[in-house]
This record gives C-alpha cells, sequence and structure tokens, in this order.
C-alpha cells in the first residue's frame, strides 16, 4: 500500500516538474491557422491563403517580391516555423526588416532567410534583401547544403541575440553573423518575383509558425554544438568568437598603431592616411614606394591565417606581401617578399605581363597564376585570405581557393630562379618575416586586417619534392 501511494506521489511530481520545464520557454505564436490576423502586405500583389492551418503564397506574374509582414517589430528571438516550396521559385523569410518612404519608396529591405529550392542549394543562407545582398551564402558553409528537403516540409530556426544572428535548417546549422546593421525589425514572408506565367501554379507555404521573445539568451542553442564558419560583418572589431579563437587585430580602425614604414623606423608622414575606418595609400602616380613608401608591421610572423579586405580604384595597382625582409631592398622601390597580387586586371598593363597571368589580382606575383575567372567586385571591398602553415602556403579571395604551392622545395626553388626574385637569396624560403602593405602609386583601401597565429610548424622536415597548383 505504502510503495503504490510513493509511486502515485512520485508521478504527480514528476508530471509537476516536466510541466514546468516544458512552459519553460515561452512561445508565441504568429499565426492563427485561421486567417491573417496580426500580418499586412507589403510591394507586390502575390496571393497569400490560408488553408488547412497553412499560409500559402502563389505569385503572380508581373508583380515585384512580395511580403506578407508582422505588424510587430522583433529584436532578439528565436524563430520557429515549417515550410515548403516548389521546385523552381525562390521565397525566403525576413527579419530585423523594415520598409519606409525614405528607402526606395517603401521597399521591404533587411536580413532574409533564404529559400532556395535550385541546384546552388543555399537555404539557410542569409541575404540582405534591397541592400547589401548576399552576405552570408552557402558558399561559407558547403556542407549545409545538404539540409533542404525538395518538395517536402522543411523546419527552420533563426537565433537573433544582439550581434549574434544563426539559422538552421532541419537542425543542421546553416548560416552564423556578427552584425548590428539593424537591431530590430518586422519578421515577413516572401513570394519572390516568377518570369513565366507557368510558374504562377507553384507555391510557397509555411505553417507552425512561433517566436520566442522573453529569456532569449537562456535558450539558444550551445555553441559548442555549433560549428559553423562564422563571418563577422562589423568592421575592425573581433567577434568573441574570434576572441577565443585567438584571433587578433593588426589595424584598429582608427590608428596606424602596429606599423611603420617599411625603410623608416616609424610610420610615413605623407601618402598614408586613416578614414572612415579604412587604412588609404593615396595616389601618386603610380609610382612604386615613391610617396609614403610600403608598410609593415612592426612585428614577423611565421605561421598564420591573414585576412585583409581591400578596395582599389579603377587602374590600380598595390600588394599584400608576407615573408617580408626590408633589410634585402634598401634602395628604390618595393621592400621585397612574396606579394599577393591586387590589381584592376581589366585596366592595368601589369595583367598582361609576367607569364601566363602570374600578374593578375590574387596571384602569386611573378611567380604563380590564377584563373581569369574570380570573385571580384571592383565597387566593393573584397577579402583577401593568406594561409601559411609551414612550407604550404594558400591564396584566398573572398572565400574561393585560388592558388598553394610549397616554398622550401626543389620546384619552388626552380620557379624563382626564373622570375624576377631570382636574384634575392634565399627568397621565400625563410622562416618568418614581415607582413607589408604596398604602396604602388595608386588609392587603394585597407580595413578588417586580422590574423590568426597558428602553432609552430618549423620542425617539419624540408621536402625535396613539392607542388604547386592553381584554382
Amino acid at each position: 500500500m505504502m510503495f503504490k501511494k510513493m509511486k502515485k506521489i512520485f508521478a504527480i511530481v514528476f508530471c509537476v516538474a516536466f510541466g514546468l520545464m516544458a512552459q519553460a520557454q515561452q512561445w508565441e505564436s504568429l499565426f492563427n491557422g485561421k486567417n491573417l490576423s496580426g500580418w499586412k502586405q507589403l510591394n507586390g500583389k502575390a496571393k497569400y491563403m490560408v488553408k488547412d492551418n497553412t499560409i500559402v503564397g502563389q505569385p503572380v506574374m508581373g508583380q515585384p517580391n512580395s511580403f506578407l509582414t508582422t505588424k510587430r517589430l522583433y529584436g532578439d528571438f528565436i524563430l520557429e516555423f515549417e515550410f515548403r516550396v516548389s521546385d523552381g521559385i525562390n521565397s525566403g523569410v525576413q527579419f530585423r526588416s523594415a520598409a519606409s518612404k525614405d528607402y526606395q519608396n517603401g521597399r521591404v529591405h533587411g536580413y532574409q532567410f533564404e529559400i532556395d529550392p535550385s541546384e546552388r542549394a543555399w537555404t539557410g543562407g542569409i541575404y540582405d534583401e534591397a541592400d547589401r545582398l548576399w552576405i552570408y551564402p552557402l558558399t561559407k558553409n558547403p556542407r549545409a547544403r545538404e539540409a533542404f528537403k525538395h518538395e517536402e516540409w522543411n523546419k527552420a530556426r533563426i537565433e537573433c541575440c544582439g550581434n549574434m544572428i544563426r539559422t538552421w535548417v532541419n537542425d543542421v546549422p546553416c548560416a552564423r553573423l556578427w552584425d548590428n546593421y539593424r537591431p530590430e525589425g518586422f519578421i515577413a514572408l516572401q513570394v519572390h518575383q516568377v518570369g513565366s506565367k507557368a510558374d504562377e501554379a507553384k507555391t510557397v507555404s509555411w505553417r507552425n509558425i512561433r517566436i520566442c521573445t522573453k529569456d532569449v539568451e537562456q535558450y539558444l542553442t550551445k555553441s559548442e554544438r555549433d560549428h559553423t564558419p562564422e563571418v563577422n560583418l562589423i568592421d575592425n572589431t573581433l567577434s568573441p568568437t574570434e576572441s577565443a579563437q585567438g584571433w587578433k587585430l593588426l589595424f584598429d580602425g582608427q590608428t596606424t598603431n602596429g606599423w611603420r614604414g617599411a625603410k623608416l623606423d616609424g610610420f610615413p608622414e605623407k601618402g598614408w592616411t586613416v578614414s572612415d575606418g579604412a587604412l588609404h595609400v593615396h595616389s601618386s602616380d603610380g609610382a612604386e614606394s615613391a610617396n609614403g613608401g610600403d608598410i609593415v608591421t612592426t612585428r614577423t610572423w611565421k605561421n598564420f591565417i591573414l585576412k585583409v579586405d581591400f578596395k582599389i580604384t579603377e587602374g590600380a595597382n598595390s600588394g599584400i606581401k608576407y615573408f617580408v625582409d626590408p633589410t634585402l631592398n634598401k634602395g628604390a622601390g618595393s621592400a621585397i617578399g612574396c606579394e599577393f597580387q591586387i590589381l584592376d586586371d581589366l585596366r592595368h598593363p601589369d595583367a598582361k605581363l609576367g607569364v601566363k597571368g602570374n600578374r593578375k589580382l590574387g596571384a602569386l606575383y611573378d611567380l604563380i597564376p590564377v584563373s581569369d575567372s574570380k570573385p571580384f567586385d571592383i565597387n566593393k571591398f573584397n577579402t583577401a585570405m593568406v594561409i601559411v602553415r609551414g612550407n604550404h602556403v594558400e591564396h584566398w579571395l573572398n572565400g574561393e581557393k585560388l592558388l598553394e604551392y610549397e616554398r622550401n622545395t626543389q620546384e619552388w626553388d626552380a620557379l624563382v630562379a626564373y622570375s624576377k626574385y631570382r636574384d634575392w637569396p634565399n627568397f621565400g624560403n625563410q622562416p618568418e618575416g614581415y607582413i607589408l602593405l604596398q604602396d604602388h602609386g595608386d588609392a587603394v583601401s585597407f580595413k578588417n586586417i586580422k590574423i590568426l597565429e597558428l602553432p609552430d610548424q618549423t620542425d617539419m622536415p624540408r621536402q625535396r619534392r613539392g607542388q604547386w597548383r592553381r584554382r
């Protein structure tokens, strides 16, 4: 009898405890399953209908992107919903978005959770509608491209807390963004414009749309479970993730601390300025290191990942150098080191010089070429990345690998022997050197200069056989 009584008490306690746990996270439904109360339509005139507890969107030929938006604004939240889309059309869910008459006559703009059933498969990526465009394409996280299920219901999750934005599709982490561009805004269901009458029969549907806005930080997905590559869009800062990984800023966005002239004890008194969060080298009629001159870091680097955002002007020539030894060339011209070439390939004559394009943008200057097809926009900042692990070196541009090579090999030495660097002893083989930003007499801007120091690999044996590859 006593056992039965205790069992009953235990069952009651368990149910109460379970009920409290279930109620701990407070969810609010954004869709009542019956009508579109709490929503309003903006921009295009696509059809939005309620069928079987589902919001169904149907495109209309000739109409621009349409948006069914919440009437409320949301800042920090966790949003979950299910969606299904016909193959052949595009869609998305806006969040922290806005629409006002003073911005493109009321056009909806802001963050968008991408719904993309095309072969590109970027569902779960983040697009900045009508503004910065792609800010987290799934080229950043290729494994996430397999999460979406065609012509089936998919589960989505968006977490926004302060500057951190993360997305999931079917419990697969997709995007991880650190950004402070828009702290709040409405949520909206997009029906994308279509290009053919036949597409009017296709649909995109949403259901089980719910949001948590209370104690959001408490219910965020634990970061140790999410190894999604992060994109930091806040200029000249380190996100908490970057700081924890060991990244360091080489430029603080305000001063020239950490830099000096390549052939000077201090920073150049002319030719370089800091403004608008960027480090600018000024134009001087294309003269190589004849105005302010090159600048270098105040310490040397050995094994590292270096990221630099750069923006060139039309016809500009510049470069990012590493393994630089400023004492090698004490005369006129640039300091000596391996160079990630920065060039306007279409307008600068240097693009046609050298061998097989080894002086074009992204090339290892005068040594290793890259293909003509590169992800580059002269009107925007682009991201150069150099990775050095012992003798292995890689050049990347805007998230795509351009080339890789092995130094301290017979092939490397032979390559150098047929280049303009043949007269510089042991070129490119030294274990460490300075990092350099080049003054080549053209206006170029640099920002978000970051470096991650990697473990020492100097104990690796010198390999006399190696390869270099371009992508």
